[in-house]
């Protein structure tokens, strides 16, 4: 019997994306707005698209929902993943629009992008690098590559060994995020072409 990949439905913007990108893998996805199929799935995977504030406030307005993915990841060790502002939820906080809860899961804080050189726009937008930080070069899931950005404000991990990757845009902003079962990315997988497949592909893999 294939696992079944829990993507959970909270309105975040690019579900249908990473529903199709999934699915172009190879993935058996169930889209859920259900905390009793993220219980029940082998796999979970969180989208967003848009503030971190009105990403949080809407999972948070799924009853039990947050419970039951705490429940299924942080206690039971399926393998999680979060793609943009659903990885920048890890965090401890984010302040955008004032100081918001994030899941916990990664101790940080997700700050604004504030590049020391005025000439860097913000958001940074476009394709940039993924580069492998040293302790991490082995991941399973995350390589080295070029994949797709789109966001205004970065994740600042309290330990530096939660992060993953980083890419450049004025200064080094974290492109990955990962903790035990978890992993985080802030580029946008679905819209990464054949570096974005390889990556929920190795995602569908993985055995943490």
């Amino acid at each position: 019997m294939p696992e079944v990949v829990a993507l959970v439905d909270y309105g975040a913007g690019n579900l249908h994306s990473v529903h199709n990108a999934l699915k172009a893998v190879g993935a058996e996805v169930s889209v859920t707005a259900d905390p009793n199929v993220v219980r029940a799935a082998d796999r979970i995977v969180l989208p967003g698209v848009g503030s971190f504030k009105a990403c949080a406030k809407g999972l948070k307005s799924i009853p039990g929902m947050v419970e039951a993915m705490t429940e299924r990841v942080e206690m039971g060790g399926a393998p999680f993943l979060g793609i943009c502002v659903g990885m920048q939820l890890l965090a401890t906080r984010g302040l955008e629009h004032g100081t918001t809860r994030g899941l916990g899961w990664i101790p940080g804080e997700v700050k604004r992008i504030e590049p020391h050189d005025r000439s860097i726009k913000v958001p940074h937008m476009g394709w940039n690098d993924v580069a492998m930080l040293p302790h991490m070069r082995s991941h399973e899931v995350i390589e080295e590559g070029e994949a797709y950005f789109l966001h205004s404000y970065h994740f600042v991990a309290d330990d530096p060994y939660h992060i993953a990757a980083l890419t450049d845009h004025g200064e080094g902003l974290v492109a990955a995020v990962s903790r035990g079962n978890m992993i985080g990315v802030q580029f946008h997988p679905e819209k990464s072409q054949a570096y974005g497949l390889a990556t929920l592909a190795r995602f569908l893999e993985w055995k943490p």
